[in-house]
């Protein structure tokens, strides 16, 4: 479902992506790990077409992104969903009105009562039913996420690209993030990355572990191959990560 290859992109002096390559498969969450400032959602931008590489090919269902003008790109990517780390909600609308934002931009053919069924079962799905007439600046930090996952799922995306979910959320509200992006890939059938450094969570969805490391993917492989990995690199990155035996059973099981 996306193929990333030779990718490279810099900013100015700095080099960020160096050589790239990403192989995502149909219906698969893939969760890429690494240090902050990596590259990681410059990776992601890339894939959504925000940005253009310098040079390498991203392709998306077998069409190539990185090469299409801005039309073709537009149309080619309007089935992907993504939720910005900071959930990029618009802050004059309501939270009932950002959900309904892409089916009232793109889609002619549902009457208004329609959108308000879906925009309420969008909303019930991530348990925010009763949130509709609230403005963002009413809503907690995992609220807003909670709102920007449903702006993405009314639509029924085939690919969701996720940035930083759990990010500044308390344990509780990021497990809660975390089982939603399950349910919403259980759903939907999606293909999916992930982008994040917290490693619980990334244990939670993915079902295969990228590490990004100096401007390429190191690893990827399955969570078990990672967490028993010998490698310095990838020891370091896991060494301050506190996960108790009966944690990872359940988690590998």
């Amino acid at each position: 479902m996306i193929n990333v290859k030779n990718l490279w992109k810099s900013y100015g002096s700095l080099t960020v992506l160096k050589g790239l390559d990403l192989t995502v498969n149909e219906g698969e969450t893939v969760v890429i790990l690494g240090r902050s400032g990596v590259g990681k959602s410059v990776l992601l931008r890339q894939i959504l077409g925000i940005e253009l590489p310098d040079k390498g090919d991203v392709h998306v269902n077998d069409m190539d992104i990185s090469k299409m003008n801005e039309t073709e790109r537009y149309e080619a990517i309007k089935r992907m969903g993504m939720l910005f780390q900071g959930a990029a909600l618009f802050d004059s609308m309501t939270v009932g009105e950002n959900v309904a934002f892409y089916l009232r931009q793109h889609n002619k053919e549902l009457s208004e009562n329609e959108i308000q069924e879906r925009v309420a079962h969008s909303l019930d799905v991530v348990n925010l039913a009763d949130m509709q007439k609230k403005m963002p600046s009413d809503l907690s930090g995992g609220m807003r996420k909670r709102a920007a996952l449903a702006r993405v799922i009314i639509y029924s995306p085939k690919i969701i690209l996720y940035d930083e979910p759990t990010t500044g959320l308390d344990p509780i509200t990021a497990q809660h993030i975390n089982e939603l992006i399950n349910h919403t890939q259980e759903k939907l059938k999606a293909t999916s990355i992930v982008v994040t450094h917290d490693i619980r969570s990334a244990l939670q969805v993915g079902d295969r572990l990228a590490f990004h490391h100096e401007g390429k993917i190191y690893l990827i492989a399955g969570k078990k191959e990672f967490l028993e990995s010998k490698d310095p690199i990838l020891e370091e990155f896991f060494a301050d990560a506190i996960l108790s035996e009966k944690y990872l059973q359940k988690i590998l099981k």
